[in-house]
């Protein structure tokens, strides 16, 4: 048995996360896929009953998929996955927390917020649950499943009138990544950062979906390619300074992440902060109604404490100015 142990399903965004950063620091591992066969061992070790969770050399399990890729990366520095240049840094920091918390929205609305998405889902995780010896009665597990996750849509912040807003965030979003791709193999230079297993984590469950699936692959075949390399991603070059990348990254930021996340991140926190049940935010002159999510609010003010301590300097100071999101 190797000493890192990584539960998770190929249906969690965040279970494909770590183990595409496990395979890139050549951290040798046991991949446990929960199932039936797998519950009582995975319940016994995890505090929470939600994948992943990473069973490591002198560590208390972990649950966090960002506590998990810091802590590799403070085992097993090399290869790096922080770009040198703090500046970059920071801004890792904030896409990835973009892919956990916003674009992991759009992933779970268009995955049970439609058919046949939901039902093509519904019968992978049946699967995934029976290890690929499904019950008798499949058909209506699956509609059971479909069911159940297709009412955590509220929850999550999906559905309803979210979803339009969450479905234009999500391809705005992609059609710059996508052009940002074009010039550089990751999305901070030769190499991948927590921000890019973040984001390709979510891309690559929405490539699995039919709708989502289909969209990607004929408006976005540098993100399809760069979601395929993140698998088993290997560093090709150094990360590159901000003043390479700006011109393509920019847009990233001033069209969409100021305009979406950043927005509901900040109400989400202030909402959080005055223990505030529901949230009501308006994105792009839309209202964005869901109940507050603590852990989210928990998550954005570390990302806010850690760019503060990188003290990253006037190119990140003019990059905000330039972003519009210096309010944040």
């Amino acid at each position: 048995m190797a000493d890192y142990r990584l539960y998770g399903a190929e249906t969690s965004p965040y279970s494909e996360k770590v183990r595409a950063a496990l395979r890139y620091k050549g951290v040798e591992f046991d991949w446990v896929s929960r199932s039936v066969a797998t519950e009582a061992d995975f319940r016994a070790l995890a505090p929470v009953p939600t994948v992943p969770l990473l069973i490591s050399p002198g560590a208390v399990a972990r649950q966090d998929s960002t506590a998990m890729l810091a802590s590799l990366e403070a085992d097993h520095p090399e290869p790096a996955t922080i770009p040198d240049d703090p500046a970059c840094a920071a801004l890792a920091l904030i896409l990835e927390d973009y892919g956990d918390e916003w674009l992991n929205k759009a992933m779970f609305n268009a995955r049970w917020g439609q058919s046949p998405d939901r039902e093509v889902a519904a019968q992978r995780l049946l699967e995934q649950l029976f290890a690929g010896n499904p019950p008798a009665s499949r058909a209506e597990e699956v509609e059971k499943i479909a069911d159940r996750m297709s009412g955590r849509l509220p929850l999550v912040g999906a559905g309803g009138s979210n979803g339009e807003i969450l479905q234009k965030s999500f391809q705005r979003f992609t059609e710059l990544l996508n052009t940002h791709l074009k010039e550089t193999l990751f999305i901070f230079g030769g190499r991948p950062s927590a921000a890019d297993f973040s984001l390709a984590a979510q891309y690559k469950q929405m490539l699995g979906d039919p709708t989502p699936g289909e969209w990607l692959k004929d408006r976005a075949p540098f993100v399809v390619e760069w979601c395929a390399f993140m698998d088993d991603p290997k560093p090709g070059a150094p990360f590159k300074p901000l003043a390479e990348l700006e011109e393509t990254l920019l847009p990233l930021f001033k069209e969409e992440v100021a305009k979406t996340y950043l927005v509901w991140a900040a109400a989400n926190s202030e909402n959080a902060s005055k223990r505030r049940k529901k949230l009501k935010v308006k994105i792009e002159r839309k209202s964005f109604d869901q109940d507050t999510q603590k852990y989210a609010a928990k998550a954005f003010k570390s990302v806010k404490k850690a760019i503060d301590k990188m003290k990253a300097g006037d190119s990140l100071t003019a990059f905000f100015k330039a972003a519009g999101i210096t309010q944040f």
